[in-house]
């Protein structure tokens, strides 16, 4: 009787903790959605770290210099300096 009633009370909390690994509080399901979202938000983290960088070191190149502000110019305004020719190349229409 005595080896009956143990075999059916490790049974028993066999099911609970079943019921709590599949169903409870911080289940399997819900695990798995929390490392697909951490892995989600260290890619963003990891992109947000390399555009500071990239940030960090524009910052540090024109405290350093006025060369990358002459580069900025004529990229992104088309400045030239005087007795320069500006080209701009369009591409065709498709």
């Amino acid at each position: 009787m005595n080896a009956r009633l143990a075999t059916l009370m490790l049974v028993l909390l066999l099911l609970v903790l079943q019921g709590q690994l599949w169903f409870g509080r911080g289940n399997v399901a819900q695990v798995a959605q929390l490392r697909e979202e951490l892995s989600l938000q260290t890619q963003a983290n990891e992109q947000a770290r390399q555009h500071n960088e990239q940030l960090v070191s524009e910052v540090r190149d024109l405290q350093e210099g006025l060369a990358i502000v002459e580069e900025m110019a004529r990229y992104e305004l088309g400045m030239v300096k005087p007795n320069e020719i500006f080209v701009q190349l369009a591409q065709p229409a498709p």
